[in-house]
């Protein structure tokens, strides 16, 4: 009877062993199934963030291609200029916070504040050459990222505060480098913490890449334009460019019902100077002439033209002939006081001057040219050095 019972209960333990066995087993099944399954939704999870992301970046680096487009359209810099902060401030900044675009003076090597886009409509921008951030991004020549600018130990805080009171929390800043020169400084900034990150940086660098390329074209551009109505060596308007400003200013004072005067001068023996010192010593005096012009008006509205060989005109808005008589009296003893050194011999030069005054000598600009080029006649003939009037 005892073995029966004993027999009994060793199977009831080895029973019961199994199924302990197989529960054990199932639950450790069960374990490592949900491990899979969590590490499956992880990657899935982490395989849709990747897929946006990817998206995201796709999405942005297609807009490079409209960007382009759009910085090709023009060669005007406040043009480019403009589309260069629009989509800027749109596609990284989705139009919050601030964008700024700084140009470097060619002459002082300082960023100036050149154009802005703000959320704030009212914000005003005090850091007109920049702040402790821009001069880091100029002297640095480098990209500039601070996700939180209490946790970037780079910059005196209180220096900024004292430069710019708006709040700032996270910036992203990169040069505009061309394979010449540094042109400025593109920049976005917000007054969130974390707002950009090292991938808004990328795109903004690949951004500045573009719009380097189209402020230098614009650039060039613009020297081809002065070249082309500017003379070669005085600087000073060219003729054909003179006589269409000249029209211009002569509807206008149609329309706002005021005259304007016209000086032209000539150099008195020229040839003398050219067979005495030489054509060098001539191309001397031209330039010489033309700075004493140019600084004896400096600050004026006139519009001063080298109108042939050693002739040159001068358009004085809103003056009669009056004002323009006594302006043009000064000038010429102006110049003809003015030493000149040629082959280390001191001697100056005299001109002679015409003045015609529109419209009260004449209908329209070519018989203004033609009254004052005849007062000019008339002052050589009556002994050069002199003003004559129409």
């Amino acid at each position: 009877m005892s073995i029966f019972y004993l027999t009994i209960i060793l199977i009831a333990c080895y029973l019961f062993k199994r199924d302990y066995d197989r529960r054990h087993r199932l639950e450790f099944e069960i374990q490592n199934l949900q491990e899979k399954i969590n590490i499956l939704v992880n990657q899935n999870s982490e395989g849709l963030k990747n897929k946006v992301a990817l998206q995201g970046k796709i999405g942005r680096y297609n807009n490079l291609k409209d960007i382009l487009q759009k910085l090709s359209r023009s060669l005007a810099l406040d043009s480019i200029a403009d589309t260069l902060t629009t989509l800027t401030f749109s596609l990284i900044a989705n139009n919050r916070g601030v964008c700024i675009l700084y140009l470097i003076d060619n002459q002082t090597q300082k960023p100036n504040l050149f154009k802005t886009k703000k959320e704030d409509k009212n914000l005003i921008i005090k850091t007109k050459e920049g702040d402790i951030f821009d001069l880091w991004v100029l002297r640095h020549a480098s990209p500039l990222l601070i996700e939180d600018i209490k946790r970037d130990f780079r910059f005196d805080l209180e220096k900024l505060k004292s430069q710019d009171a708006r709040p700032i929390s996270s910036l992203i800043s990169s040069p505009l480098i061309s394979a010449h020169s540094f042109l400025g400084i593109l920049r976005l900034d917000n007054p969130l913490p974390d707002f950009y990150l090292q991938h808004d940086l990328r795109f903004l660098v690949t951004i500045c890449d573009l719009g380097a390329l189209a402020l230098e074209n614009s650039e060039l551009f613009q020297k081809m334009q002065d070249l082309a109505i500017h003379d070669g060596l005085t600087l000073l308007y060219t003729k054909g460019y003179f006589l269409e400003r000249l029209k211009e200013e002569c509807k206008r004072g149609i329309r706002q019902n005021k005259p304007l005067s016209l000086l032209m001068l000539d150099i008195d023996y020229f040839k003398n100077y050219n067979d005495k010192f030489g054509h060098t010593a001539g191309d001397e005096v031209l330039k010489n002439l033309s700075r004493s012009i140019l600084e004896f008006l400096k600050g004026s509205s006139s519009i001063i033209s080298r109108f042939g060989g050693e002739e040159f005109c001068i358009v004085i808005p809103q003056a009669d002939k009056k004002n323009a008589f006594c302006l043009a009296e000064e000038l010429r003893a102006k110049i003809e006081n003015t030493k000149i050194i040629l082959r280390r011999q001191e001697t100056n030069v005299t001109v002679s001057i015409g003045v015609a005054t529109y419209p009260a000598d004449a209908g329209d600009e070519d018989e203004l040219i033609f009254k004052a080029d005849r007062a000019m006649y008339e002052a050589k003939q009556g002994g050069r050095n002199r003003v004559a009037v129409a």
